[in-house]
């Protein structure tokens, strides 16, 4: 095959090509260079055909090649920072946008199933959560052990990104979400703040809010668990001016972490309703985050009768407003 003619298969199909041009190599330090270059390539920030597409059940499916693509080519190169962070935040975006949706969609009729997702999306944030993890130790050997000890201190003065925090947060956080039945999981909580409050000091303008965002969550739950509802709106407020108005995820967190759980209906529904008012179109960079997020607000206006229900008190807020669910999907490191 031609240069001219890999080059362009590459454009149609660049993670099908990695296969075959790392198979053919003959020496392992061959080997490693190209995947290396590889990576560098599929790992490159920015939008992707994935985070412009606005077509949900295409990359649904297309998704996990993509992703066992790139555990393949991270056991040629183990230590590859822009493999792991890609593998960490493909992990968490396909369980978010895709498993655990789907397990929220089923909830109220077929509970089993929808218990069954759920587990099936814990273990997949768990397994981006190990990636992030690996990336964040090159830098910081033993941080698991240290967060597990006293998360206060365990992050120390190291220069870390922010969006390695952000996404060993979200991911971690995401499977506390789906995983409150598991007391072992649940006590990691602490660790999240930990990283997102650190993340957020380093930049709070990360992806236009998403940090605030996730902490919409956090500071939506009881005061028992360190949440406060008045910050909760604060970082709301944030993360409106962040995106400028157009981040339908900012609005669908404030009303399950912080309407639902205070039992006012009238903000909640007026929060879903301005999340579906956005058009995706009008940032096309997170197009799908976009029609993900009016997915899980309609889910939630199916849900409104349920959810509020006259005279009743209000669900436990971790049980209805866990940590991070409602994190923005972001698959920009995926090619």
């Amino acid at each position: 095959m031609t240069l001219a003619r890999q080059h362009s298969a590459a454009r149609v199909g660049q993670l099908v090509v990695v296969a075959g041009i790392t198979a053919a190599l003959a020496g392992c330090s061959i080997k490693t260079f190209a995947v290396n270059k590889l990576g560098d390539s599929l790992s490159a920030p920015g939008p992707s055909v994935y985070t412009t597409d606005d077509d949900p059940e295409l990359i649904k499916a297309a998704l996990p090649f993509s992703l066992k693509t790139l555990e393949s080519l991270l056991q040629t190169s183990p230590k590859h920072k822009g493999m792991l962070l890609t593998a960490c935040s493909g992990f968490t975006s396909y369980a978010n946008a895709f498993v655990q949706l789907d397990a929220e969609a089923l909830e109220s009729t077929n509970y089993e199933e929808s218990e069954r997702l759920k587990a099936r999306a814990r273990r997949l944030y768990l397994r981006g959560r190990d990636y992030c993890m690996r990336r964040v130790e090159l830098r910081r050997p033993g941080l698991r052990e240290a967060l597990a000890k006293d998360p206060a201190t365990a992050l120390g003065t190291v220069k870390y990104d922010v969006e390695e925090l952000y996404w060993l947060g979200a991911s971690w956080g995401s499977a506390i979400a789906v995983g409150v039945d598991q007391p072992d999981l649940v006590a990691d909580f602490p660790v999240v703040r930990t990283l997102m409050e650190r993340a957020l000091a380093i930049d709070e303008d990360y992806a236009d809010g998403a940090i605030h965002e996730v902490l919409i969550t956090l500071d939506g739950m009881s005061p028992t668990m360190g949440g406060d509802a008045a910050r909760a709106r604060q970082h709301f407020d944030r993360a409106i001016a962040l995106s400028k108005g157009k981040s339908a995820s900012a609005y669908v967190a404030m009303a399950a972490s912080v309407s639902q759980p205070a039992g006012n209906k009238e903000e909640f529904t007026t929060l879903l309703e301005q999340a579906l008012a956005i058009n995706p179109d009008d940032v096309p960079d997170i197009r799908l985050a976009t029609i993900i997020a009016q997915r899980r607000a309609r889910i939630l206006q199916s849900r409104v009768d349920e959810l509020f229900t006259d005279g009743a008190a209000p669900a436990p807020r971790l049980a209805q407003a866990p940590p991070v669910t409602h994190a923005p999907v972001s698959l920009s490191h995926i090619r």
